[in-house]
This record gives structure tokens, C-alpha cells and sequence, in this order.
């Protein structure tokens, strides 16, 4: 049986369409993604309790993956402490081939069953930690050697997949399976299979990082401030939550370096 994401493109002769006709029709597919991650979002809050649950035991989230998948996870954990505050070994993203592969296919990569442990090993992972596999296929070596040594360990096992029944989702205590149907371009999981994971991997961080306590109300309260931009965001926070002027918030942000902190200063 050929797999979800294997299945021939519902488009013919798309190398004869004009610009419009293909553009309109990877619109067409790219609207079905957000149907098929709303059906499981039961599977995703269920990975989501547990995750959090165990990173309020001081656990950690690590995300495994080759090509587009890994490369989705690397962003996804790069993403959660500028927004969150949180360390930047508190959500951790690995890719098959390492940093090199972010931008450049590291040849065989995916096809190791013992590198993802080896790799995982590298940050002295734990019985507190989280591991999610993503692959969109469900059948990558690499997450699949993974996903099993980490539950042989007693680590907490989830993964984001896009076809049902894979041998991935089989060695996950918490699968998420996200059937996105075939591709516009038979094949290319970087495309609405990415898509889905993407979206699954926003849910799941964020879900997790409210959780954890890192929001107040619908403000990122701990988010790091690089740039003129945040620093500009955070301090109408701060001029919200204490009603004073925007020099006088702008001044305790910047001395005690968060919006939280600034807050709870101006409130003493």
C-alpha cells in the first residue's frame, strides 16, 4: 500500500498550467491542512499535558527529525526563547546530520537508527525529558532508532507525523497523526505535510509554554528583548499594566529587563 503522502498529486500536467492555475491550486490543497490538524487536536492536547507535565518537573523538550521535519523543529525550539525567556537548552531541536543540515541534505543522514540516541545522549538527556520524532512519512530511521532507545529509558515519547499506521506513530506513547492527503507535487512533504507540522508545532510550544506560566492574559510577559521593535511592545505592556507614561515604563523595562519584572518593580 502506498503511503498518504506518496500518493500520485490529484493535479495532472501541472508542468502545463499557467502561473495562475498552479498557484490556485497549491492554495486549494494548502486549505485543507488546518481541517486535518483541527481532528487531531485530542492527540495534540494529549501530548501537550504530558510535555507540560513533565517540564514543571524541570524536564526538557527535545524535537528529532530529518530534512523539512527536523529543519521545522530546529526553528520551533530556536523560536522559544526570544518569545518565552526560557534557556536555550530547555527546548531543544536535533536534525539528522546535525547543524549542517539545516541548510545543505547531509547524504544518508535519516538512515541511521543509532544516531538520534547518540545525538540525543549529547545533552545528557533524562527520565524527566520529552522526546517528539517528526517525520512526515512515519518511517525515518533516524526518528524511529530514536523514539525507541528514548522509551527503553523511560523518557516521555510523542511524534507528529502525516500518514496513519507508521512505524514512527508505533513507537510514540503520544502520537500526532495528521493526514494531509497526497501533494500538489506528488511526493514533496515540504509542502502541506510541512505545513501541518508546522501548525501542530506552534500549537504544541505554545500550549505548553501558557502552561508553564509564561503568558499573562495574552502577553508574552517573558519574551528576551533584542531588538527596538520588542523593546517598543514590552513597554506598552508595561504602560497597560500600570497605567504610567511610556517613558516612565520604558525606563523599568530596561532596568529589570523583562515585562514581568518591570511590572511586578512598578507594583511594589
Amino acid at each position: 500500500m502506498i503511503r498518504t503522502t506518496e500518493q500520485d498529486s490529484l493535479y495532472n500536467n501541472i508542468d502545463q498550467m499557467s502561473f495562475r492555475e498552479i498557484l490556485t491550486g497549491i492554495n486549494q490543497e494548502d486549505q485543507t491542512v488546518p481541517h486535518a490538524v483541527a481532528k487531531c487536536i485530542p492527540q495534540i492536547e494529549n501530548l501537550a499535558v504530558a510535555v507540560t507535565e513533565r517540564m514543571k518537573e524541570g524536564g526538557r523538550l527535545f524535537y528529532i527529525g530529518a530534512g523539512t521535519s527536523g529543519r521545522l523543529g530546529v526553528v520551533d525550539a530556536s523560536e522559544c526563547p526570544p518569545t518565552f525567556g526560557v534557556a536555550f537548552d530547555e527546548v531543544v531541536g536535533i536534525i539528522a546530520g546535525g547543524d549542517t543540515a539545516i541548510r545543505r541534505a547531509v547524504e544518508n543522514a535519516e538512515d541511521d537508527t543509532e544516531q538520534a540516541w547518540n545525538d540525543l545522549l549529547y545533552y545528557q538527556i533524562g527520565p524527566k525529558d520529552s522526546v517528539i520524532g517528526l517525520a512526515a512519512s512515519g518511517t525515518t530511521p533516524y526518528v524511529i532508532g530514536g523514539l525507541k532507545k528514548a522509551a527503553e529509558n523511560q523518557i516521555l515519547t510523542g511524534c507528529i507525523v502525516c500518514n496513519s499506521g507508521s512505524p514512527v506513530a508505533a513507537e510514540a506513547q503520544y502520537p500526532v497523526e495528521v493526514v494531509v492527503g497526497p501533494e500538489f507535487l506528488t511526493g514533496s512533504t515540504r509542502m502541506k505535510s510541512g505545513t501541518a507540522q508546522k501548525l501542530v508545532l506552534n500549537m504544541l510550544s505554545t500550549t505548553v509554554m501558557i502552561k508553564l506560566g509564561k503568558v499573562k492574559g495574552n502577553k508574552m510577559v517573558d519574551m528576551q528583548l533584542t531588538n527596538s521593535k520588542l523593546v517598543d511592545r514590552g513597554t506598552q505592556m508595561v504602560m497597560a499594566e500600570l497605567q504610567i507614561p511610556y517613558e516612565q515604563a520604558e525606563a523599568l523595562l530596561i532596568e529589570h529587563g523583562s515585562v514581568r519584572k518591570a511590572v511586578e518593580a512598578g507594583q511594589i
